[in-house]
């Protein structure tokens, strides 16, 4: 079955102005469309489930990556290709650009945004966990003007998000790494490209010798939202590494995520699978001895 296109309206807004003004006007009504790289699977599928979107893909606004000492802005129609070319996305944040890689393939990484992928809240995304190893914060803007949130917070359940129907998600913004940080990706999925992941994993830290400065722990499809682990992360802060403080940090990693039996996988896989990508950071963290 596939859906009928003329059920369907989409404006192309000439501004960001433009655009915010026409979610104003209707709250609830229109959605944004950028890439489509979701929505034009359910598009095809006959499974789209508003009729009403607003092009977004030619504001320029909404592009670029601009850098300064303190943070990178990163604008949300940047897609996965800009993300892997960018030299300070590439030295400072490589998890992302890891991330960037491993969606899709080159045709999903040069249409797909990095603002797509987090209003689309899917837990199993795979740039989520990077961002929020790495504190992101999200723009948001409307014709009342703009704000800043942290990303850790922003998903609140199963495709719920704090962001308002008249809002539009313009830009991440990413704290720059100023002290040496080790980073650890890992996208479990059926194969090693184009699939959806069993489990993702990100993390980075800070040592002092052989203990744990600074610690961000991150992971996707193992509960209803990517998660970061407070909790976690509180267990080996501050800590010197050893094989014990490895096993107190799976115990609380078990307790922190809720993964689930479905189509792609099990439970039992992903919760052993998350803690065995604990375990061989830590140690990895260990045998640098950074």
């Amino acid at each position: 079955m596939r859906a009928y296109v003329p059920d369907y309206e989409l404006q192309t807004p000439a501004s960001l102005d433009q655009a915010v003004e026409l979610l104003a006007r209707a709250p609830g009504r229109w959605k944004p469309f950028a890439g489509g790289t979701d929505l034009m699977v359910l598009l095809e599928g006959g499974k789209l489930p508003h009729n009403s979107y607003i092009n977004i893909w030619d504001l320029k606004e909404l592009r670029g990556i601009e850098v300064s000492e303190a943070n990178v802005s990163i604008g949300a129609l940047t897609t996965y290709t800009d993300v892997q070319a960018n030299e300070v996305l590439r030295e400072e944040f490589p998890m992302l650009c890891q991330a960037a890689r491993e969606t899709g393939g080159l045709a999903i990484q040069n249409r797909g945004t990095l603002g797509g992928n987090i209003v689309n809240a899917s837990p199993a995304a795979d740039s989520p966990p990077a961002l929020l190893a790495y504190d992101a914060e999200l723009e948001l803007v409307s014709t009342g003007g703009s704000r800043w949130l942290p990303y850790q917070g922003f998903h609140t359940g199963y495709k719920s998000m704090l962001i308002r129907p008249d809002e539009l998600l313009t830009r991440i913004r990413l704290p720059r790494q100023l002290k040496e940080r080790q980073h650890y990706y890992r996208k479990v999925g059926t194969r090693k490209a184009q699939a959806i992941s069993k489990v993702c994993f990100a993390a980075s830290a800070r040592m002092n010798d052989d203990q744990i400065a600074d610690i961000r722990i991150a992971l996707g499809s193992v509960a209803p939202i990517p998660i970061r682990c407070i909790n976690t992360e509180a267990t080996l802060r501050n800590q010197r590494l050893s094989r014990r403080l490895i096993e107190e940090g799976k115990q609380q990693l078990a307790k922190e995520i809720a993964p689930i039996d479905d189509i792609r996988s099990t439970r039992d896989y992903r919760l052993q699978v998350s803690l065995n990508l604990l375990g061989d950071f830590l140690l990895q963290l260990e045998r640098q001895g950074v």
